[in-house]
């Protein structure tokens, strides 16, 4: 089988969340050296380094920063969580603690807390903000519930910071994405020119993809597993009527209803990462061939062709692994009595942002 693939790479681009706190007021600790401390925080959100917005007790700035479609935005109706544990003393310091958006900002609505100020703080983070987060005995990690039913919103989980109360002027909290972002593209690789360009693109459907799981969050390793909860779904990726490019140089991204040059703008969806099963997930393309005329004889249109792609055998270990961007290559062929030549993968790192539509990657 000859295949059309290669290596896509994303930019290291991400969104953090920049945490930073202010010492109200020191109580003294009977019997003990340390003092507490109550604790406001102040909610920054960056990309790149660049200040995007600011919030701090209730009111917002926003800072200059010129709009475009790069700029990484949290959907202001969804906060995110967030979790602080102190594991020498086995206490949830925040517990599932919602940052709510403020307008067009992001203010967090905690308590005051009163901390030591040597005492070591761990900080995690989730998106979107679930309510059915459990806890582990030891608070080592916590379990996130995961439908796409619930949320299109692909959940994200930070990197850990550990840091002294004293040492509290930043936290950054750096997301990672957590499911797969899974698209297509596809060419027309016959290589007869007589019988180029003839084939239209109706339809394209993904089958049997995971679509929920609990995700179990390692806060101290800094990394998860996913616990698949055996739901499965189809996604309809493409419906309408588009001409098949001729050759691998004019391979094109599979969008709602068109062909697209840019990633961009196609039909990416989201996945729970999944073990591939011989015989269970796979691509079905539905298309259309235009009649034609070659040595003397003519050839009636066809309709609804289909051609199905099974996806075992394709990736390393044949599973999904989360935080992965996932591109299948689908190449058609005219001479091999409509049957598929080419059917690959390329695998690249996921940018680690989130876009207002949930579509753009």
């Amino acid at each position: 089988m000859n295949r059309i693939g290669h290596i896509m790479l994303s930019s290291a681009s991400f969104l953090a969340i920049i945490v930073s706190c202010a010492k109200i007021d020191d109580v003294p600790v009977p019997g003990g050296k340390d003092q507490k401390q109550n604790i406001d925080f102040d909610i920054m959100v960056t990309r790149e380094g660049k200040v995007v917005e600011r919030a701090r007790s209730g009111r917002m700035t926003k800072s200059l920063v010129e709009d475009n479609d790069n700029i990484a935005t949290m959907d202001t109706d969804i906060p995110f969580g967030l979790v602080a544990i102190d594991y020498e003393n086995g206490e949830l310091l925040l517990d599932n603690a919602a940052v709510k958006s403020n307008g067009n900002g992001y203010t967090g609505s905690f308590d005051s807390y009163l901390w030591s100020a040597s005492q070591k703080v761990t900080f995690s983070a989730y998106y979107p903000h679930v309510d059915a987060l459990n806890y582990s005995s030891g608070f080592e990690t916590y379990s996130i519930p995961y439908s796409v039913e619930e949320t299109k919103a692909g959940p994200l989980v930070s990197k850990t910071v550990e840091k002294a109360v004293n040492q509290l002027n930043m936290i950054p909290l750096v997301f990672q994405h957590i499911t797969n972002d899974i698209g297509y593209k596809i060419c027309d690789v016959t290589p007869d020119p007589q019988l180029q360009g003839l084939i239209h693109l109706r339809k394209l459907v993904a089958h049997n993809v995971a679509q929920a799981g609990v995700f179990i969050n390692d806060v101290l390793g800094n990394s998860g597993t996913w616990h698949r909860q055996g739901f499965y779904r189809q996604v309809v990726v493409f419906e309408g009527d588009a001409v098949v490019g001729v050759g691998s140089e004019n391979e094109k991204f599979v969008g709602y209803d068109t062909l697209e040059d840019r990633l961009v703008d196609s039909h990416r969806f989201y996945s729970i990462p999944d073990e591939i099963l011989i015989g269970k997930q796979y691509v079905e393309v539905i298309y259309d061939v235009d009649g034609f005329e070659i040595g003397g004889f003519k050839y009636e249109p066809l309709k609804d062709q289909v051609a199905k792609f099974m996806i075992y055998g394709l990736l390393p270990d044949n599973i999904f692994v989360y935080g992965k961007q996932y591109t299948f290559h689908i190449g058609l062929d005219l001479s091999k009595v409509f049957k598929e030549i080419s059917f690959s993968a390329s695998v690249s790192n996921w940018e680690t942002s989130i876009y207002e539509n949930n579509d753009d990657f």
